[in-house]
């Protein structure tokens, strides 16, 4: 039986526009590229990191499956 990795959902509430572009490499690289898009991503430190560098261009969604 495969283990279950614990997941995030992350969601993009704010603009990349005249944002630096290590800010919006960010998003690409978490998926985020349109407002209000969500990806479900593994729950890492890198991600995290990922996450806490454009904090306030995201937010981490409640998971609705209670996971």
């Amino acid at each position: 039986m495969a283990d279950k990795k614990k997941t995030i959902v992350v969601e993009q509430i704010g603009s990349p526009i005249r944002r630096p572009a290590t800010q919006r490499a960010t998003l690409i690289g978490l998926g985020l590229n349109k407002m209000h898009k969500r990806r479900t991503l593994v729950d890492s430190p890198q991600v995290r990191g990922m996450v806490a560098k454009v904090s306030h261009l995201v937010r981490i969604v409640e998971d609705e499956a209670g996971a």
